[in-house]
């Protein structure tokens, strides 16, 4: 059953972004996405997107503006997708955790990564071939003003 919102906090530092890896138990299948979740309780989006960035990358963000707010991709968890523009105030990126316990049963924040946004030269297989996160980088990185460059078969 689809969820209504994600909130994710796109956190870039030098001209990189920094993605987390979730890796699935069953499968062993890793992909990478932008940190993010529901609401809990009465929080406000804004304070969500704050929470989430701090379980699952152990840094403390300041949220610069919200980028993006629009439809979930249609094979998703959530039906809806609001992505702010934030940046980090605080801690050291590393792999958090899935506080959540239904998602915890099914993956695992394995690792987080710097992701070059002039350059998807180092991105990787998984990560340009990605049907959810790819995507939003790219219109990420026309919205920001980063030149998009050549890639296998885009």
């Amino acid at each position: 059953m689809a969820r209504h919102t994600r909130y994710q906090g796109l956190i870039i530092e030098n001209d990189h972004v920094l993605l987390i890896k979730h890796r699935e138990h069953a499968t062993g299948r890793s992909y990478w996405v932008i940190p993010g979740g529901g609401m809990d309780g009465d929080e406000t989006e804004e304070e969500c997107v704050i929470r989430e960035v701090s379980e699952e990358t152990n840094l403390d963000v300041e949220i610069e503006s919200l980028l993006f707010d629009e439809p979930g991709h249609p094979d998703g968890a959530y039906r809806w997708r609001k992505t702010f523009l934030c940046r980090p105030v605080g801690g050291h990126p590393s792999p958090g955790f899935e506080p959540e316990t239904e998602a915890a049963e099914n993956y695992a924040i394995t690792e987080v990564r710097w992701f070059d946004l002039r350059d998807e030269t180092d991105w990787g297989p998984d990560l340009l071939s990605d049907p959810f996160t790819y995507p939003q980088l790219v219109k990420t990185r026309r919205r920001l003003g980063y030149l998009p460059c050549q890639s296998p078969g885009r």
